[in-house]
């Protein structure tokens, strides 16, 4: 991809003059629109901003990659910017953003942004380039030097791929990477080149392979990890871990490999890191033992829900969609189709725990646990043992496969390949499903009725309670673990085909969409409490709170943390108690204002929402001190 070809010079915004995030967004986005790249600069920004929300696109050293992929894009485009000054984009490194290039991309197009972002990460980890657009001129020789620079950096890959050949080896020492971050774009290419760089600079030979948003790209033979003098593993994401058995394997953050390579690199060669030993199960004598056990746990956990997500989100949609076909008659051609797909015996939501056992199981004890952990999910779904029967087998399946491995570990080498194909399989699948179909399935589905059972007859004032808990949950991380484990619950109880399934999920919905509208509410009628950057933000909230977007909380929450979630739980379990009282029912797990005409009480669900925000609202806009205030105290603290 020639990064000039999105490019246009008369785009570029040379010396910007915004001092804020929002201003150098409001900027470029202006520069699209005068353009004619774009037809929505309203709807374009708010794509920007959702993409923010997950995390900044501030990157480090001076630069940041605004990006979104939407239909009020007309044709794909990089516009540059330049601050001379400097801007706060909320950098990673908390450092100013000077180097600005908003990626926008139409929403038919493939992934030419992720596409870009990999790109220009790649051209961007050069420091020396770097300086040289931060002194270019004009818009051409910002051009020129992106053209001369694309040509050196495919020089360097040709020159890399004819050493890397098979076949051909060197007298340098010899390590081997993989990079990963979670979004698998920008850092992921930064700390591939940043090690490439620094091992020529040091005389070593280096192989990295990216484990990116498309993919795993230059992948490592098994050759290359037996010949290499160490193993660098710079992810902040689970990788592919097996294949490095037996070799002293320096697992770190995504971010080391951008900042530390040198260090890196000279501990894989000193052999500075823990032996990784796959056959025994996970080594908790690196990095990872300083985390502690519940935070394996929740990367246990989040693994499963992040892979399930896809299939509540789109099996659930489908599902709502489905209900506005239903009143034509359940023979009705496309709601049967709709609904066939998405909560029917081969639809969506018959995957859901399934799904989550097996990736929960994968994180546990790496692709051989896969399938009994898939197995076993089914089963806990097919017995009625449900979400907790699910959890339990796939945790259970991670570990009996690590049983398996250190059972097996004695067994001579010439029967190394067939572990993965036929007695991880066979014993795994036995036990894991044994030991669920004899203890696990009866001892869940007992509790899972007895739950839904003690649900369906609660009375009033327990169901209000319920309702209040699973409320305030999703406003105490917002979008975290405490979040996550509502959310999980009530799509168990919906999943479960119990006749309170959409109760629940109208008290998570609802809760959840709290935060966002109460800081948007804030941000509108407390304005002296709030600078203009979060005046703005603000604005966004309401959009994000109607898409029951909890995460669009998250900037305010990080910045006055006691405020904000406080009076976020207030507002969200008292929305959460009020969809209880009134009986409130929402037959989809997610949507937000776009389900609300399913509903059963779609003016109460409202309500309850409404009072919840404008409670939240109200406390954040009384207990948050007067802008100026807050600026004295920090500079008090400061001072301190």
């Amino acid at each position: 991809m020639k990064i000039t070809d999105l490019m246009i010079e008369r785009a570029m915004v040379m010396d910007m003059q915004a001092t804020t995030k929002d201003e150098a967004m409001d900027e470029l986005i202006a520069s699209l629109e005068k353009n004619g790249r774009i037809n929505d600069p309203k709807l374009f920004k708010e794509m920007i901003l959702k993409r923010e929300a997950e995390s900044s696109t501030g990157i480090d050293n001076g630069i940041a990659m605004p990006h979104a992929k939407t239909k009020a894009v007309n044709k794909a485009t990089v516009v540059f910017g330049r601050s001379k000054k400097g801007i706060d984009y909320k950098a990673l490194d908390g450092k100013p953003s000077y180097l600005f290039f908003m990626i926008a991309a139409p929403e038919g197009a493939a992934n030419v942004h992720l596409q870009t972002l990999a790109a220009l990460s790649k051209l961007l980890i050069d420091p020396k380039f770097v300086t040289k657009l931060k002194k270019a001129k004009s818009s051409e020789e910002i051009a020129r030097l992106f053209d001369d620079k694309q040509v050196e950096k495919e020089e360097e890959e040709k020159k890399e791929a004819l050493h890397n050949a098979p076949g051909v080896t060197d007298n340098k020492k010899f390590v081997v990477a993989v990079t990963a971050c979670p979004t698998g774009i920008a850092h992921t290419y930064m700390a591939e080149d940043a090690l490439k760089k620094k091992a020529e600079e040091m005389g070593v030979s280096i192989r990295v392979e990216t484990d990116g948003s498309e993919g795993a790209k230059h992948v490592l033979t098994r050759g290359e990890i037996a010949r290499a003098a160490g193993v660098i593993v710079a992810a902040d994401k689970k990788v592919e871990m097996a294949r490095f058995d037996g070799k002293k394997v320096l697992q770190t953050p995504v971010s080391d490999g951008i900042r530390k390579p040198e260090e890196l690199i000279t501990k894989a060669l000193r052999g500075e890191a823990p032996m990784y030993h796959a056959e025994g199960g996970p080594d908790l004598s690196g990095t990872e033992s300083t985390n502690g056990i519940w935070n394996r746990i929740y990367k246990d956990l989040m693994n499963g829900i992040s892979h399930m997500l896809p299939f509540v989100v789109g099996g659930g949609i489908l599902l709502a969609i489905s209900f506005m076909f239903e009143h034509l008659g359940k023979n009705n051609p496309i709601f049967q189709m709709l609904s066939t797909i998405a909560g029917g015996q081969t639809g969506a939501f018959h995957f859901l725990i399934a799904i989550l056992a097996g990736y929960i199981a994968v994180s546990i004890g790496d692709r051989p646990a896969l399938m009994p952990g898939v197995v076993g999910g089914f089963m806990a779904y097919s017995s009625n043992a449900g979400f907790l029967g699910g959890l339990a087998a796939g945790f259970l399946a991670g570990w009996v496969i690590i049983l398996l491995k250190k059972v097996f570990a004695g067994l001579p080498k010439t029967l190394n390949g067939l572990k993965p194909i036929l007695l991880y399989p066979v014993f795994g699948l036995l036990i894991t499903s044994g030991l669920m179909y004899y203890i696990l399935d009866p001892i869940f589905t007992w509790i899972n009725t007895g739950l839904i059972g003690a649900l369906s007859h609660l009375g009033t004032g327990n169901a209000i309670l319920l309702g209040l808990v699973l409320g305030g949950m999703q406003a105490v991380d917002m979008g975290g673990p405490v979040n996550k484990a509502a959310y999980t619950f009530a799509i168990g109880v919906f999943a479960s085909g119990a006749s309170n399934g959409g109760l629940m999920m109208a008290a998570v919905m609802a809760g959840g969409m709290v935060p966002p509208l109460a800081i948007a509410l804030a941000t509108t009628f407390f304005r002296a409490k709030f600078n203009e950057e979060e005046r703005k933000a603000g604005i966004t909230n309401y959009i994000l709170g109607l898409s029951f977007i909890t995460e669009g909380a998250i900037p305010f929450a990080a910045a006055d943390p006691l405020r904000i979630i406080c009076s976020s739980i207030i507002g969200s379990a008292t929305a959460g108690a009020l969809t209880q009282l009134w009986k409130v029912n929402i037959p989809a797990p997610h949507g937000g204002i776009f389900v609300v005409a399913l509903s059963n009480q779609p003016f109460l669900f409202l309500a309850a929402i409404l009072i919840g925000a404008v409670i939240a609202g109200l406390i954040i806009g009384f207990w948050k001190k007067p802008l100026a205030k807050q600026e004295k105290a920090s500079q008090s603290v400061s001072i301190l």
